[in-house]
């Protein structure tokens, strides 16, 4: 099965503005967790570490990593950073989501 993870170039700008002050070959980690008010929620963390299990997904030289089963849920996906009213924010779009929390950490399939 073909899968697919897309990052923005704003995330993408972000992601390599915050890893200038991480470890070498540390990237942004992207997954998911049962849980959230809608079913299940979006983590980040920066990992320097990678297993046989995770994919990498690469923009403008900044990789991004997520385990094969958050890549379940997470598949046609585009990785955004945005600043707005709320805040600034990684968010992911999901086409795979029937629904979604207000603050876009949470959804459902």
């Amino acid at each position: 099965m073909e899968v697919a993870f897309f990052i923005s170039a704003n995330a993408a700008g972000h992601i390599k503005k915050i890893l200038e002050n991480e470890a070498m070959g540390s990237r942004l980690r992207v997954s998911v967790k049962g849980g959230g008010c809608s079913g299940f929620s979006y983590n980040f963390l920066i990992d320097n570490e990678t297993t046989l299990d995770d994919k990498i997904f690469t923009k403008d030289d900044i990789e991004v990593v997520t385990d094969f089963i958050s890549l379940g849920l997470l598949n046609g996906s585009e990785l955004d950073y945005v600043v707005d009213l709320s805040g600034a924010r990684f968010v992911i779009k999901n086409p795979n989501a029937v629904s979604a929390c207000g603050c876009g950490n949470s959804f459902s399939i």
